[in-house]
Parts: C-alpha cells; structure tokens; sequence
C-alpha cells in the first residue's frame, strides 16, 4: 500500500499516519526525517543538502527524490510506505511521478484528511502543550481539568506563541496555495480519496481503513 498522505496543519493526518502505520505495518516517510538523518549522518546527498541550507536556499527537488529513492530501497518498505510532506507542489509530484515509474512502484492512493478551515483554526489556536511530558490539549476541544495544569503530569501547559490567528491564517493560505492543486492532479489521475478528519479518531480512521482496503490494502 503505497500512500500519500495529503492534509493541512492541524488536520490530524500524524494521528491517523501512526494507526496506519500499525495496523498495515508499513512505515511514514517524512522527508524532514530524511533530510535531518542524511545530513546528521553526512551521506553525499546530506552534505549537498546542507550546502543548500547554509547557504539559506531550498533543498532543490532532486536531492529531496534522491534521499526517498535511497529510502524505498530499503526491506522495510516491501509491503508499502507512507509519504508525509512531500509532493508539496505539482511540480514535485510529477517528479516524484516519474520516479516511481522508473522503480515500478507507483502509486495506490493519494488520501486527503479533509477539514474545514473554522476547525483547524480552532485546532490551532487553542493548543496547548505541556512543557514537562510533551502532552497536547486544547482549550476549545479537548481543555484539561484545571486550567493550563497538565492532567498526565501536573506540568505546566503552554501556548506557543505562534500559534496566533495571524501566523496560523498565514499558514494554512500557504498550504492552500501550494497543496490544493494537488488534490485536482491526483483526483485526475484517479487516485485521491478524502475523509473527513473531523469527529473521533477512532471514526476517523475506521472511514480511512474503509479507503484503504478498496484500494487493495491488506492488514
């Protein structure tokens, strides 16, 4: 089952990559891991990547493919993988088109975790992390007993500063710039498929399992 995973900050889509990730153990491969690890590790494809970031330019397209080519080859991607931030643009999703081509891997479905954007905008500005255990809230959906007191832990909950309605429009603008042609390149080839990321979870990815196994996944 090979997925691309396509939603906007705050849909959820970590939340359901992980249960997919279980259920069909496969693995998520996100590209800022890929780049952090290679250039950690200094592989050839890390240091032209940081010569990029150095000098404060964009990783280039190539060197991001290169760095998932050398992921797909690895065994634990026989069974499929999750693709988690990248295509970003229909440019990148053509190359990356092109690539699983020449691998004979293409494609099975590009899922949107579709939500409306009154929610993400609430999801956002209304987060709330603890500073000792990490756990999230939210003051609008999901608010702890006691007021910015972390129920795991009894740390205390903050609010990071960017995440403002300003900055989180800003965003999610961008996201929808950049992103939204996507969802028309894939459901012209046939292979989006949206959820509704709203409600419970486990609903949630009961509706993405549905998907999934009409698309010829098997868990």
């Amino acid at each position: 089952m090979r997925i691309v995973l396509l939603g906007a900050p705050g849909s959820g889509k970590g939340t359901q990559s992980k249960l997919i990730m279980e259920r069909y153990k496969i693995p998520q491969i996100s590209t800022g891991d890929l780049l952090r690890a290679a250039v950690a590790a200094e592989t050839p494809l890390g240091q032209q990547a940081k010569a990029a970031m150095d000098a404060g330019q964009l990783v280039p397209d190539d060197i991001v493919l290169g760095m998932i080519r050398e992921r797909l080859a690895m065994p634990d991607t026989e069974r499929g993988y999750i693709l988690d931030g990248f295509p970003r643009n229909l440019n990148q999703a053509r190359s990356l088109d092109d690539m699983l081509a020449d691998l004979n891997q293409p494609l099975d479905v590009a899922l949107l975790i579709d939500v409306d954007f009154e929610v993400l905008m609430q999801r956002l500005t209304g987060r709330l992390t603890c500073a000792s255990c990490g756990a999230v809230f939210n003051k609008f959906t999901h608010p702890p007993r006691q007021e910015n007191v972390c129920d795991l832990c009894g740390g205390e909950l903050q609010h990071r500063a960017d995440d403002n309605e300003e900055t989180i429009g800003n965003r999610l603008k961008v996201y929808e710039t950049q992103t939204q042609p996507l969802v028309e390149y894939y459901q012209d080839k046939g292979l989006l498929k949206s959820v509704k990321g709203e409600g419970e979870i486990e609903d949630i990815f009961n509706a993405v399992s549905r998907i999934l196994q009409e698309s010829g996944g098997e868990a």
